[in-house]
């Protein structure tokens, strides 16, 4: 019974520990952390997050030192010295034929500098060996790359002396000067380039200096016969002679004849003149390091690791690493930010526009995009690409622009036509015909048309409105006569009748029979009916419709109904209380009789 519980006790621990031991942190960050990993294929980089953890928790600025070189050069065995540490605390130190260090290692521990006025933290950066056994070139062009764009200080540790192959390797860091260093004075850069330090390990010591190696290595050598590859050498020798200013050569004695036993050895059973290079290499080395600047600023911890992230996916793109990726990489936010510049310019058009202004705000926004990218962009050469990929996507923008345009135009024409369509439908249908209420309809439509109407779509429907303008004025005059005609003769009968029955003035009615005999009887017995719309006599008549129907003043087809109801008041009040109130003299005397008055004699 005893045995179950305490097995089920440790269960219980177990089941508790697991998961706060799954989440814990790193406790002893004193020893090294791999941060990048070869990839099982061992082509390309993969990040480490154990080592990175030892990075992110820095606030301080960060500088970094790296070495590099062969594979079995010294390289782990040199950060140890430079940390004052031993074999067996530091970084891990191989005597075998293959290497030690796979991918790139950093020390946990910063040391902490006061760099002009700021305190610095700066990691010491051990890399996996060129030329070593299983490797491609391009993983070590990759591991090169890498680590010359994350170090503040490079340091370029060979053996004896400087061959053809150790120069050709710093095509890639030449590549990036010409990129990304050889911008205006006074401008950011994407990053500020590492110094190069070319550090010699030599058995002896007499003879040319290590400067002196270092300047004829980077001579050109004669290419009488065009030779591609010692042509290209000779452009990085030139180019790294330009770089001469970034760059310091140091030599260093070889610390012991036994290079097995140089783990077990302290500083005393070292060689004195190694002892001594030592120590000044520290002092070089803490007097050109500087804090890690991208893009105008210090990165801490977390900004580094961020950086790391963004060199490995460039460095990792395509078969072989190249600058332009890191170009790309760099310009990557720069080239979404001047789109967004582009695309906000373009957004604040009023749209429709007719092509022209589209264009010219097209141009006007496209060369500030333009612009604020050539202010900002990194790099020379390569940069040409993500200028290009800035236009094709500016492109892409203004085609959406322009289909949008495209249809806001139509569909405000669309409107504009269709709101034309309805008062040339109403014209046709006035209750009381006139022509130059009509024109004037048909103007005021064409001129707001022509105004309002902008875009693309203009023409098209520009056609169709011209062709719809003329249909309905060619209905309208054609129904405009014999609507008239019929008009006339309804006001002759209801002139008569007035003039008879109402008005009781007979001249009106004389002038309402005559009007109807010159509509009805004369002209069927000497023209017919549409002769009669040539004739002057209808001619006058038309006019003097029109001028009683239409003016800028009176619209009587629109004030017809209200103006009749008013006269009929006005004709009924006069009949019933005008005689009573005004007197006899006030109605019209033709019909103004005293036949059936009071004083009418009575026949007998």
């Amino acid at each position: 019974m005893d045995k179950y519980n305490t097995l089920l006790s440790l269960l219980f621990l177990l089941l508790f520990l697991s998961p706060i031991a799954s989440s814990s942190t790193i406790i002893n960050f004193h020893q090294p952390f791999p941060i990048v990993e070869p990839d099982p294929g061992h082509t390309k980089l993969r990040l480490s997050e154990e080592g990175l953890e030892a990075i992110e928790k820095i606030t301080n600025p960060i500088a970094s030192v790296a070495v590099i070189g062969p594979y079995r050069s010294g390289k782990s065995f040199l950060l140890n010295q430079l940390l004052s540490l031993s074999c067996y605390e530091g970084f891990g130190v191989g005597h075998m034929r293959d290497t030690k260090t796979k991918g790139i290692w950093i020390w946990g521990t910063p040391i902490d500098l006061e760099i002009d006025g700021v305190k610095t933290s700066v990691f010491y950066i051990d890399t996996e060996g060129f030329e070593s056994i299983g490797k491609s070139n391009v993983y070590d062009d990759r591991i090169f790359a890498l680590a010359t764009v994350i170090s503040s200080v490079l340091i370029y540790n060979l053996p004896e002396t400087i061959r053809e192959a150790d120069i050709s390797r710093l095509s890639f860091a030449v590549e990036l000067a010409e990129e990304f260093y050889g911008r205006v004075k006074g401008q950011d850069v994407a990053f500020e380039p590492a110094k190069l330090l070319w550090l010699i390990q030599r058995d002896f010591l007499q003879g040319k200096s290590v400067q002196q190696m270092v300047d004829e290595a980077l001579r050109q050598v004669p290419n009488t016969d065009r030779d591609k590859n010692i042509d290209m050498i000779n452009q990085i020798r030139d180019s790294l002679a330009i770089m001469g200013d970034n760059s310091t050569a140091f030599s260093l004695p070889q610390p012991h004849l036994q290079r097995t036993k140089l783990c077990d050895l302290k500083d005393g059973d070292l060689d004195p003149s190694y002892v001594k290079k030592r120590d000044k290499l520290k002092e070089l080395v803490s007097s050109i390091i500087r804090p890690k600047i991208v893009q105008g600023k210090s990165l801490n911890g977390k900004e580094f690791v961020a950086f790391l992230k963004q060199i490995l996916e460039a460095l990792n793109k395509g078969e072989i690493p190249s600058t332009g990726s890191l170009v790309e990489i760099f310009n990557k936010d720069i080239l979404e930010r001047c789109l967004k510049l582009y695309s906000e310019k373009m957004a604040t058009l009023d749209l429709p526009l007719t092509e022209e202004s589209l264009q010219s705000s097209h141009d006007r926004a496209r060369g500030e995009a333009m612009h604020a990218f050539d202010q900002q962009h990194f790099g020379r050469h390569h940069a040409k690409k993500s200028v290009t990929q800035l236009d094709e996507e500016i492109d892409k923008v203004l085609k959406n622009v322009v289909l949008k345009n495209e249809y806001k135009s139509s569909k405000l024409c669309e409107a504009l036509y269709t709101k034309c369509e309805d008062i040339m439908d109403q014209l046709q249908v006035l209750k009381l015909p006139s022509m130059a209420k009509f024109n004037a309809g048909l103007e005021k439509c064409n001129h707001t048309f022509e105004y309002d109407c902008v875009g693309p779509s203009k023409v098209n429907y520009e056609g169709r409105m011209k062709k719809m303008l003329g249909k309905s004025k060619s209905l309208f005059i054609k129904e405009y006569n014999h609507r008239l005609f019929n008009w006339l003769v309804t006001f002759s009968l209801v002139t008569v009748v007035l003039g008879r029955f109402i008005i009781k003035f007979i001249l009106i009615e004389i002038a309402g029979w005559l009007l109807f005999i010159f509509l009805e009887t004369y002209t069927r017995l000497f023209w017919s009916a549409e002769s009669l719309y040539y004739n002057p006599v209808w001619h006058f008549i038309v006019a003097s419709w029109e001028t009683l129907v239409y003016s800028p003043i009176l619209d009587l087809d629109r004030w017809a109904i209200p103006l009749c109801v008013i006269l009929s008041f006005f004709i009924l009040y006069w009949r019933c209380f005008g005689k009573r109130k005004y007197g006899s003299r006030w109605l019209l005397p033709l019909y103004s009789s005293n036949k059936n008055g009071p004083n009418r004699p009575r026949s007998e």
